[in-house]
C-alpha cells in the first residue's frame, strides 16, 4: 500500500532532511512524530523515518502503535544500503516490510547529554579501530571522516531506492 504521509524522529536534524527531501519528490506531507497525532488520523498509512542508535529505529515502536507503517528507513552513520539485517532485526520488522538505511551525518556539536558522552566513547574507540585498520573498505572510510571530521551525508542519491519503492507501491 502507498503511505498517506511521511512521519519522522530526528535528533540532529539529517533525518528530517530527509524527510523533507522525501516529501518534496513524493509530493506527500511530511510530519514530525511528535506533532503528527495533530493531523493524522490513527491507522493513516505512512512511511516512516528514524534515526539510528545501536541498530533501533527512533521513534518506529510510537509510530507503529498508532500508524500503519508501509515503510521504515532508519538514518545512520553507515552507507546508505547497509546494516539492514541488523536494522530488521533490532526492530523486529516483518520481513514483508520494506527496509531502507540513508547515511546521515555527524555533527558532535549537535548532540547533548547522554547522547554526546556515548558518540564521544564511540568516536575515540571505534576511530581509533578503523584508523588503525589497514585494509578498510570505502564504507569505513567514510564512517572514520564522519568520526574524526563529522559532516553532512544527506543527498537525493541516498534516497533513490526509496523512490524506486515508492513508484511502485500499489
Amino acid at each position: 500500500m502507498k503511505p498517506t504521509a511521511i512521519v519522522y524522529t530526528s535528533n540532529t536534524g539529517y533525518t528530517k532532511q530527509y524527510a523533507e527531501l522525501l516529501g518534496k519528490k513524493t509530493s506527500l506531507p511530511v510530519y514530525e512524530l511528535s506533532k503528527a497525532d495533530k493531523a493524522l488520523p490513527a491507522k493513516s498509512s505512512i512511511l516512516y523515518l528514524g534515526w539510528l542508535m545501536a541498530g533501533n529505529v527512533q521513534g518506529y515502536a510510537k509510530a507503529a502503535k498508532r500508524y500503519q507503517i508501509e515503510v521504515v528507513c532508519g538514518v545512520g552513520m553507515g552507507a546508505s544500503g547497509s546494516q539492514l539485517e541488523e536494522v530488521r532485526k533490532a526492530n523486529q520488522l516483518p520481513d514483508s516490510m520494506p527496509v531502507f538505511t540513508l547515511q546521515g551525518g555527524f555533527d558532535m556539536a549537535k548532540l547533548h547529554g547522554i547522547y554526546k558522552m556515548m558518540m564521544t566513547v564511540m568516536a575515540k574507540t571505534v576511530g581509533k579501530k578503523l584508523a588503525n585498520k589497514k585494509d578498510r573498505t570505502p564504507d569505513e572510510d567514510s564512517m572514520l571522516e564522519l568520526l574524526l571530521h563529522g559532516g553532512n551525508c544527506v543527498s537525493e542519491e541516498n534516497l533513490e531506492a526509496v523512490l524506486t519503492w515508492y513508484e511502485k507501491a500499489e
